[in-house]
């Protein structure tokens, strides 16, 4: 019963990261991560903290992403820690696939919010030229 609960916070604050990339709000896409959160992207060092993650996502907006669908696949809850696995979708205009893949996040409950403290993903594309 506590585990459909910590999976449903979660899929409301994934659902509060899609539509904040809809609009294209920087600040509402940084706002899911812990204060000391990381993203750990593929091909890239660790990005660390808020002013580091709003640049990241600001890049990844200019590489002309609309749209973000995320899919929760399996929630753990460990206390004021949950483990989240899931795939991803990143598309453009005109519903142009730019990306997919799984990810993994680690969530922390902060001021008694569920919060991304460590996000890696990477891609389930082939990579270029293989």
């Amino acid at each position: 019963k506590k585990q459909k609960k910590v999976r449903a916070a979660i899929e409301a604050a994934n659902q509060e990261f899609m539509d904040a990339v809809r609009r294209g709000d920087i600040p509402g896409m940084v706002a899911v991560y812990t204060e000391d959160g990381q993203v750990l992207p593929p091909n890239a060092e660790i990005v660390s903290g808020h002013e580091a993650i709003r640049a990241f996502w600001e890049t990844i907006a200019a590489m002309g992403v609309k749209e973000a669908v995320l899919e929760t696949l399996e929630v753990e809850g460990h206390g004021d820690t949950a483990i989240e696995v899931g795939a991803y979708a990143l598309s453009g205009e005109g519903d142009q696939v730019l990306g997919r893949g799984k990810y993994i996040v680690i969530w922390k409950q902060q001021d008694g919010e569920w919060k991304w403290h460590r996000d890696i993903f990477n891609s389930s594309l082939p990579a270029p030229g293989s």
